[in-house]
């Protein structure tokens, strides 16, 4: 898989990327991850990538010269399956749609700043809009950096144990259930008896309680229209 990212601060993108289960998976070729400066695309001497708002109004915005121009070049350079706007009025990213942008070959994550970008990137280059949730950030790259790893850890053979992702939290519309491990007790708090019975068809279905339970009380919403 490969995912371009395309951001007015690179350096902001470094770190998230070159640690842990991300860099692994990098590192044995899962996924290459391309992060492209867009002020390198600007015709103007000072590399300007944003101007003020036709009409009016507080704020500065995204040009749409230099994010046309990165993007063509990248369209000409292969076929992608998605390009991706991050900003808050967008579709709220939960785990399915994670699950379906982990099976694309390549995409591209453009990341917002200032009052947004011109409404004719997102009316003509744009294929999918997404929100990581309901408030604001300076710039669309922490929101990069988490679109990426909840698409990079679901590829094959990221995560060493590919079972592990399918019980995750969402994955199934609940909650996960809690989890422990030793010592069984510690300061007379005890593990639950079950999970030391090696019953492995109790313990599923004490899992699968538990992580109903869990989702009745913390998120029932998930629930809605849901057969438990």
């Amino acid at each position: 898989m490969r995912i371009d990212i395309l951001t007015i601060l690179p350096e902001l993108l470094g770190s998230p990327f070159n640690h842990s289960i991300i860099k692994r998976a990098i590192d044995n070729k899962l996924v290459k991850i391309v992060i492209h400066n867009i002020r390198d695309y600007s015709t103007n001497k000072q590399r300007q990538v944003d101007d003020y708002a036709f009409g009016g109004g507080a704020g500065m915005v995204m040009m749409i010269e230099p994010i046309h121009w990165v993007i063509e070049k990248l369209r000409d350079e292969r076929d992608y399956d998605e390009i991706i706007f991050l900003t808050p009025d967008g579709v709220r990213l939960n785990q399915q749609i994670a699950n379906r942008l982990s099976t694309f070959e390549n995409i591209i994550i453009l990341c917002g700043h200032y009052k947004g970008v011109d409404q004719r990137v997102r009316d003509h280059l744009i294929t999918a809009e997404i929100s990581i949730g309901d408030y604001v950030l300076t710039g669309g790259e922490l929101a990069a950096a988490i679109v990426t790893d909840c698409i990079v850890r679901l590829i094959p053979g990221v995560i060493s144990d590919e079972t592990s992702a399918l019980f995750d939290s969402f994955q199934d519309y609940i909650l996960a259930p809690p989890v422990y491990t030793r010592p069984a007790e510690y300061k007379g708090w005890n593990v639950p008896e079950i999970l030391l019975s090696g019953n492995q068809l109790n313990i599923e279905d004490w899992r699968h309680e538990k992580a109903l339970e869990r989702t009745r009380k913390l998120r029932p919403d998930l629930l809605d229209g849901k057969i438990e």
